[in-house]
């Protein structure tokens, strides 16, 4: 690929904002042209203030954008995409959290999350190309109903099989397959972007 044309690479995370040893993390790191959604200091569980941190992340990047989303960031992806602000090249959307069903504990309740605004799950087509990694083990996302959205969001489903929620807990730290699935979703589309 033409690194004048080389997309800048945004990372979305979940609700647990930034894991010095998450996959998301560590692949920023091996990244040349990278831009974090940075934590919220208030407003935690504000879906409308997630989504406004990322849009402000979006404002100030010229050029083209591909997402790296990863539980309840992708959560925040799609309902961005909703009404985006500007074109995005793709986006790779790993073991997206159903937040419409209840969580385990040591995460936020169906109730708290309601009155976050994150419900109901945007089931549109997305305004851009997607891959969802989906995991056959998830605790915070059955699979069936994940492979549901990515067929409603346009999105190319991923089988990742036996790998929990693809976070520390569940043993992932690095995540290879992250950087081939950021490559081919680059080599599945086309430069310039187009609005």
């Amino acid at each position: 690929m033409n690194p004048s044309h080389s997309p800048t690479v945004v990372i979305v995370p979940g609700l647990r904002d930034h894991v010095a040893d998450h996959w998301q993390t560590l692949l920023a790191e091996r990244l040349s042209d990278v831009r974090t959604v940075p934590p919220l200091e208030r407003d935690k569980l504000s879906r409308a203030a997630r989504v406004a941190a990322l849009d402000d992340v979006l404002r100030e990047i010229d050029g083209p954008v591909v997402l790296v989303a990863h539980s309840a960031g992708v959560m925040i992806t799609v309902h961005w995409a909703q009404n985006p602000t500007r074109p995005i090249q793709g986006a790779l959307l790993a073991t997206p959290a159903d937040l419409e069903l209840p969580l385990p504990e040591g995460y936020p309740t169906t109730d708290d999350l309601d009155r976050g605004g994150w419900n109901p799950i945007p089931r549109r087509r997305l305004p851009f190309p997607s891959i969802v990694a989906a995991s056959r083990t998830d605790p915070l996302g059955g699979y069936r109903r994940i492979a549901g959205m990515a067929e409603t969001w346009g999105s190319r489903l991923v089988d990742l099989g036996d790998v929990g929620h693809l976070n520390p807990a569940a043993g992932y730290g690095y995540w290879p397959d992250a950087e081939n699935l950021l490559r081919q979703l680059l080599d599945s589309t086309a430069l310039p972007v187009h609005s």
